[in-house]
């Protein structure tokens, strides 16, 4: 049988017909251009990285949760001119995320965490309409990288492609980074008008138009160093979470 239970792609139909689990997690990434250095599935790569051991600690401290695959495709609307980048509109997402919901309805799974790793991945009305439709299931999500302070660990973190997301790919992936100096400095333009710059007011951001390197955010001051702290103190927060969440009973959620 396979020691990773909690990995859903890795596991056989011995490790799991037996098994009971209390959450599903559901890594979800996108596949874009990184600026020159990272790869197009750098957010599939990270999500489903960071799902699957914070689960692994979880699962140590008895937390019964199964990662299930990433799903690979996210939405990239402002991005359609750059080559191979692969767009999902947000209504597909919803018709995608609706099967899988029940499915798992269908196999006694009440409670969903997604792992976003795509900033415009944006599930929160999606959630909403779910609530109504699918009331016997709890989902909720989050955006990893979002889960510690990242200011405690690079000069600038980034948007796109900077030093937070090229340091952790080079801890986790380091035979799929490019050398740094190969990249673009991330340099990037704003909108014009205040309020959008300052983004109170929201607009979609056309990429061609703010970066020539498809990367916001400097990574030259990355290091796999930087990048393995960071990750270590992510999983351990989420893992923190997913412990507590797998025991929660879902009717006493308030107090």
């Amino acid at each position: 049988m396979s020691k990773q239970t909690y990995n859903l792609a890795a596991s056989c139909w011995a490790d799991v017909k037996d098994q009971t689990y209390d959450v599903a997690i559901l890594p979800w990434g996108a596949v874009e251009p990184h600026n020159y250095h990272l790869p197009y599935a750098t957010d599939v790569y990270e999500s489903d990285a960071v799902a699957l051991e914070s689960a692994r600690l979880a699962w140590e401290e008895g937390a019964r949760s199964v990662v299930l695959p990433a799903v690979p495709w996210g939405v990239n609307t402002g991005q359609l001119d750059l080559k191979l980048c692969l767009n999902m509109m947000p209504s597909t997402q919803m018709l995608i995320l609706n099967d899988l919901v029940e499915n798992l309805i269908r196999h006694g799974i009440q409670k969903l965490v997604i792992i976003n790793g795509h900033g415009d991945n944006n599930f929160s009305s999606i959630l909403r309409e779910f609530s109504v439709t699918h009331p016997d299931i709890f989902i909720c999500c989050m955006e990893w990288w979002k889960a510690c302070d990242a200011a405690v660990y690079f000069d600038e973190p980034g948007d796109h492609a900077g030093e937070l997301e090229t340091s952790v790919m080079m801890h986790l992936k380091p035979e799929l980074v490019l050398p740094v100096e190969l990249a673009g400095d991330g340099a990037s333009k704003s909108f014009k008008i205040e309020a959008l710059k300052k983004r109170w007011v929201w607009a979609q951001r056309q990429w061609t138009s703010i970066s020539k390197s498809t990367g916001v955010g400097n990574p030259n001051n990355a290091s796999a160093e930087k990048g393995e702290l960071f990750y270590k103190e992510v999983i351990q927060k989420i893992a923190g979470f997913l412990t507590e969440f797998s025991s929660c009973d879902l009717s006493e959620m308030y107090e």
